[in-house]
């Protein structure tokens, strides 16, 4: 099943709202992530450029864009990036994939 991690930050409001009615933010993300069809696998609080990362699997990716979207438009995060991950097993499958395709190609001049 597709693997995607999921990066944002919190909005000044949200981190108000937190601070003044502290909540479980992994279960408001599993609840959202199981709405669009997928399962959390994991979640974190990040430093640096982001605030969480979330780790998801989902087979429609257009369900897992529309929850993304449903959470943006809240107003309580920001900065939501989408990034595909892959296995080292997929990837091996890919690399063999690539070398078939690879000999099918012909590059310019050649």
């Amino acid at each position: 099943m597709p693997r995607f991690i999921v990066t944002g930050c919190y909005t000044s409001s949200a981190m108000k709202a937190m601070i003044e009615s502290p909540s479980d933010r992994e279960a408001a993300a599993r609840a959202l992530v199981e709405a669009a069809g997928g399962t959390l696998e994991s979640y974190y609080l990040t430093t640096g450029e982001s605030d969480f990362a979330i780790q998801v699997t989902i087979d429609d990716a257009s369900g897992l864009l529309a929850g993304l979207m449903a959470t943006g438009a809240s107003g309580a995060v920001s900065n939501l990036k989408t990034v595909r991950a892959f296995t080292s097993d997929e990837f091996t499958a890919i690399q063999k994939k690539a070398g078939g395709i690879a000999k099918a190609y012909k590059a310019p001049g050649s």
